[in-house]
């Protein structure tokens, strides 16, 4: 695994490069319930499908992830759950939830990531982790990738049972690495 993004705060982590965002979603991946939901918010780049192919890797899936912009779900399993990727870019309407199985996937036997889910956070519930991915873009030189902001905001008890591990394993990968060095 890469160096995961740097702790700035609780639940907020500060990544240099696609490589600190994956490795993050790696450590996020290995902390994950069946339950769990989280909904990615960010602008176009800003590292969400990023985050999630590191969550995959830390549920164990090999599969390649992308976003399904196009297909709006996609459900990645070999890993010791399935991991449910849903896409909500294209949808405006509430009603358009139930046709795509998102409450069917919900709590069941695999954690859900939703992109672009903001606009519909009354129907998804307050049993999540909101993650918000910012690109720095104002930081960086010409041609220079942007840092990114990640900042996880829970709204029930799991989600900051899950927020605090995501900090120790952050803060103790961190450890490993001062003492290697």
């Amino acid at each position: 695994m890469s160096r995961p993004c740097r702790r700035v705060g609780e639940g907020e982590f500060d990544s240099a490069s696609q490589e600190e965002t994956i490795a993050l979603g790696e450590l996020l991946g290995a902390l994950l319930e069946p339950t769990d939901v989280l909904v990615l918010t960010g602008d176009l780049g800003a590292g969400k499908t990023q985050l999630t192919k590191g969550v995959a890797s830390g549920l164990g899936i090999k599969d390649d992830v992308t976003s399904p912009t196009f297909t709006i779900e996609m459900v990645y399993g070999g890993g010791r759950m399935p991991l449910y990727h849903f896409d909500l870019y294209r949808l405006d309407d509430p009603d358009q939830l139930e046709d795509i199985g998102l409450f069917d996937a919900m709590g069941v036997d695999g954690p859900c990531l939703i992109e672009w889910g903001e606009q519909f956070l009354g129907q998804i519930g307050p049993e999540r982790v909101d993650v918000f991915l910012s690109r720095r873009d104002d930081e960086a030189r010409a041609g220079e990738e942007p840092r990114r902001s990640i900042r996880f905001v829970a709204h029930d008890g799991r989600g900051r049972e899950l927020v605090r591990a995501l900090d120790a394993a952050v803060d103790a990968h961190a450890d490993e690495r001062t003492q290697e060095a």
